[in-house]
């Protein structure tokens, strides 16, 4: 029997237009996984510069939006747009600060943004082998500088993003992420990316995803928290929804932020997250899923193979 190659399988896929072909194309990957090594849980505090919303700055995502109008996140600069910084090094085995602004059409710094999931700016960086994730939340000086605060970073190309959205200008309302790369210098040691899978562990929970997206097209992916084989149904809101899942593309380390379209409701979050995916593109991605229990935030990581 000949293989079905992935172009074939959308055109089907969107001819056929039922639900019964769209849940045939569902299948879970079946090996376990575990966290990766360096990964941090963003659990850095936030000033009230990064997370205060005045009446009427509030920018609402609709339940199960994945942005993916921000496009792939590997360009620094876009519809005049640009993220700015002077450091294209950083030290290793260290904390450090990382600097940068985000410039206007006009070429001046931006200072004015809108407040998505709480925060005015989402600011991400991961190693070029997909380990060490970080999400944080940085401050911004009244100059339009901000400042995240990253945990010791391992030798290696590091690719930083910033998630953001302008509350005035020409692109009021657009979202974007914008990326740099910078450089940790010292002997760079890259981590084999683990297999497709569709269970793993962290702090003891076991997430399960269910669902296998085709690229390019939205597609309904189900994650699952137990502990202890029990349901977890204590999950706390985190930014304002039950969990924050973000993918990176194995290569290029191109962006997708999806959020769940399970309603919140209270301190009783769980066990089942739906989510409508959107990948832009084939091939391995790895996914980065943050939820809150009992006040300790916890990130689970597994890939996911695109068709």
């Amino acid at each position: 029997m000949s293989a079905v190659t992935p172009s074939a399988l959308r055109r089907s896929l969107v001819a056929a237009g039922t639900a019964a072909v769209l849940a045939a194309a569902l299948a879970a990957c079946g090996s376990s996984d575990s966290s990766m090594p360096g990964m941090d849980h963003g659990t850095h505090p936030s000033i009230a510069a990064s997370t205060g919303s005045a009446p009427g700055t509030e920018h609402h995502s609709m339940p199960g939006m994945d942005h993916s109008s921000m496009g792939d996140g590997l360009a620094d600069a876009k519809d005049g747009y640009a993220l700015t910084s002077a450091a294209t090094e950083l030290p290793a085995d260290k904390g450090t600060a990382y600097a940068f602004k985000i410039t206007g059409p006009d070429g001046q710094p931006v200072t004015s943004f809108a407040v998505d999931q709480t925060k005015r700016m989402h600011f991400y960086a991961i190693r070029s082998d997909l380990t060490g994730f970080q999400h944080l939340h940085p401050t911004m000086a009244p100059d339009g500088t901000w400042t995240a605060n990253l945990t010791a970073l391992t030798p290696g190309t590091w690719r930083t993003y910033a998630s953001f959205t302008p509350e005035t200008g020409s692109a009021k309302g657009e979202d974007f992420v914008l990326s740099r790369t910078i450089t940790v210098p010292g002997t760079a040691k890259d981590t084999p990316l683990p297999a497709a899978a569709a269970i793993t562990e962290t702090d003891g929970y076991t997430v399960t995803v269910k669902g296998q997206p085709l690229a390019g097209m939205a597609h309904p992916l189900t994650v699952t928290i137990s502990k202890d084989g029990k349901p977890v149904t204590d999950l706390q809101p985190y930014l304002d929804t039950y969990a924050h899942l973000t993918a990176f593309h194995e290569g290029d380390q191109a962006f997708a932020h999806l959020h769940p379209e399970t309603k919140v409701t209270g301190d009783n979050g769980g066990p089942d997250l739906n989510f409508q995916a959107m990948l832009p593109k084939p091939g391995n991605w790895r996914l980065f899923l943050q939820f809150q229990t009992g006040g300790s935030l916890h990130t689970a990581a597994l890939t996911l193979n695109v068709s």
